[in-house]
């Protein structure tokens, strides 16, 4: 989600990573969205060279997404194609996270997974050919690297897809309809957001999107790949020669595609890993540990599933599949079935699973809640005091709007205070007011107060752009002074 902030951060790491002419054309896509290469060389100023290079650059390290569309001609011309390019905000955002990435590869692989995919998070892409060569020059003397064992580890990364094949470099783009026109509307402070439509960086991806069945495919010249079986009692000097024609075009194809095919690391199969171990954290705190062993086992017997099949909640499991995968954790050895059973009704109350005729499965949207809920109590607990995290908490559960005096009674926060601490909320946007006037003998008016969390998880989510932002800018900071410490004491 694009923020005013997180535009902000997002120019802030493309300006460290690549400079600041790259970061001027990531800013203009950021800012005015999706625009063909005349109109960035017009809003940013730069020569078309320059646009150009900039441009490569991003998309090179996943940035940015091109695409084409159709432009209606004069009368009697044909339609014309327009290329024109989107910044991939969550991409941009995820270049801060390739530490955690690598952290998470290096707990399931081996050493030379680890460096292919530093090689693909530092280079962006890159094919079988090239990871070969980094991996060949990185090697010390008297040491020998094999292509097939590049292969093989590409292939252990593709297959827990960790590794992508790249997106079509220009897909086309069919014209939207109002309905799917990436608009949100927002009047006042009382106003409810629309919600919102697939936009057109969502659209773009999902068009460049290869096909399921090649997208996490490696390049293989082994014939045995593809069900072929050399026969050494065949007689026929016909098939003979047909194997050994197809053995020589199979050949022929696999080098072309090494040289040509691009890789890249899936960005969302480690995000999805880094959420279920924020989920699996949540349920720790607020139940026990026993219950994140049996959450965490849960995630891992459907991770192979969930990869395929794209819904809120987990794939159901029965009792005993999940039992089967808790038992092969340290922590779930010391767990008996019925444990088992106990933190599946822990996980119940609140729903966190969700239980149907014997089976269970995970509801992530309750669990992400939750965390989005602790988070936002925990940013109002600092910002505003304890009596305002008690209003605030009240109001979040309550889910209704609540009269001022009965807020009050209810929080057993002084009623000269609440008014004050709840306009402070409502002008920060943390809360949403409504008037309520009673006409009668006596005219008297009712304040009403509610979370409204559409707006609110915007808001914070902005904030912590922002604190983000201003902790880069502080250690870069600190290191610039540590520098210019070190070099007033270096000896002439």
């Amino acid at each position: 989600m694009v923020t005013q902030h997180g535009t902000k951060f997002a120019v802030h790491i493309i300006t460290n990573h690549f400079g600041d002419r790259v970061a001027k054309v990531c800013e203009c896509l950021l800012r005015r969205g999706p625009l063909n290469r005349q109109n960035i060389k017009r809003y940013t100023e730069l020569s078309d060279e320059q646009v150009k290079n900039s441009l490569l650059v991003l998309i090179q390290q996943n940035c940015v997404q091109a695409f084409i569309t159709e432009q209606s001609g004069g009368f009697g011309d044909e339609p014309r194609l327009n290329t024109q390019y989107v910044a991939l905000f969550d991409n941009i955002l995820h270049r801060v996270r390739f530490a955690k990435f690598l952290t998470i590869a290096s707990q399931e692989f081996d050493k030379q997974c680890v460096e292919l995919l530093q090689g693909l998070l530092e280079h962006g892409r890159l094919t079988l050919k090239q990871m070969f060569d980094r991996a060949k020059s990185s090697e010390k003397e008297g040491t020998s690297v094999v292509l097939d064992s590049v292969r093989e580890s590409l292939f252990n990364l593709a297959t827990a897809h960790y590794v992508e094949r790249c997106p079509a470099p220009e897909p086309l783009l069919m014209a939207a309809t109002e309905e799917e026109t990436p608009t949100r509307k927002r009047g006042s402070k009382s106003s409810k957001l629309i919600e919102e439509p697939e936009t057109i960086e969502q659209r773009a991806v999902a068009a460049a999107a290869p096909v399921e069945a090649l997208r996490f495919s490696v390049i293989s010249t082994d014939s045995d790949v593809h069900g072929e079986k050399n026969d050494s009692n065949s007689t026929s000097i016909t098939l003979g020669e047909k194997r050994k024609h197809d053995a020589l075009e199979s050949d022929e194809c696999g080098a072309a595609d090494e040289l040509t095919v691009l890789y890249r690391a899936n960005f969302g199969e480690f995000i999805r890993r880094l959420r279920h171990k924020a989920c699996i954290e949540t349920v720790r705190v607020r139940l026990d540990d026993g219950a994140a062993t049996v959450l965490g086992a849960m995630l891992e017997a459907t991770r192979s599933a969930e990869q395929k099949v794209k819904t809120r909640n987990s794939v159901p499991l029965s009792l005993g599949s999940i039992y089967e995968e808790v038992i092969k954790s340290e922590a779930g050895r010391n767990m008996t079935l019925d444990h088992v059973k106990a933190s599946l009704i822990q996980l119940g109350h609140p729903p966190l699973v969700k239980e149907s005729n014997g089976s269970y499965s995970v509801e992530f949207e309750k669990i992400i809640e939750l965390a989005q809920n602790d988070e936002m109590e925990s940013v109002v607990l600092k910002k505003y005091g304890r009596d305002a995290y008690r209003i605030f908490r009240l109001l979040s559960k309550a889910g209704c709007l609540l009269e001022t005096d009965k807020i009050s009674d209810i929080t057993f926060v002084e009623k000269k205070d609440t008014p004050k601490i709840l306009y402070k909320m409502w002008k920060d946007d943390y809360l949403h007011m409504e008037k309520l006037v009673l006409s009668g003998a006596r005219q008297s008016q009712f304040l009403l107060w509610k979370v409204n969390k559409t707006i609110l998880c915007q808001y914070v989510l902005d904030e912590m752009f922002h604190a983000a932002l201003n902790l880069s800018l502080r250690l870069a900071y600190e290191l610039d002074q540590e520098k210019e410490v070190s070099l007033s004491f270096k000896p002439i």
